[in-house]
């Protein structure tokens, strides 16, 4: 379902910016208000983004190769929108030339998501999304997944990732006593 919303957001006006935007949730797990605040000095040159998180606390979040390569796409797109203030320092504009509002990246990606049948879907759940694949198939730990969303509690983090049994049942079995008698 991930690879269906990102091949959709590759097409229409202003895709280079609407892929990227779904690339950083799927892939960093930001919040809404963490997006549309990115700022173009916020990219760092050892391929990191600090991130200006919830209670007002920054975090480093790196950057993948696919992130790296959709970002760069969208900076060269983004010089060709006529931006209200030349200095904006805003990563994503929207087509008015000014830094894009929580309420357009909502439409951005509830229209995205419609296209695949994930009607009633939106922002926070491509963040529940990023931990969830982060856990279960890129075989993070919790209190890793916890740094990246940005989490104060372990607990908030453990609604994000839908623990499966099966996962649960492996490390039981993995536990280097198990055999013992």
């Amino acid at each position: 379902d991930s690879i269906n919303l990102l091949e959709v957001s590759k097409k229409g006006m202003y895709w280079e910016r609407n892929y990227c935007i779904i690339t950083i949730f799927l892939n960093c797990g930001l919040r809404l208000s963490e997006l549309c605040n990115i700022n173009i000095e916020d990219i760092r040159s050892d391929k990191s983004i600090c991130v200006h998180g919830k209670g007002d606390k920054d975090r480093i979040i790196f950057l993948n190769g696919s992130c790296i390569t959709a970002i760069n796409r969208w900076l060269e797109a983004r010089k060709k929108i006529k931006l209200k203030d030349p200095d904006e320092p805003a990563l994503f504009v929207s087509n008015r030339g000014v830094r894009i509002s929580k309420k357009t990246v909502q439409g951005i990606v509830k229209d995205r998501l419609k296209e695949i049948g994930f009607d009633d879907y939106s922002t926070h759940k491509l963040r529940h999304t990023c931990a969830t694949l982060m856990y279960q198939y890129g075989d993070t730990d919790l209190l890793t997944i916890k740094e990246v969303l940005g989490h104060a509690s372990i607990t908030t983090t453990q609604i994000y990732t839908h623990l499966g049994d099966e996962k649960v049942r492996m490390a039981i079995e993995r536990n280097p006593l198990n055999g013992l008698e």
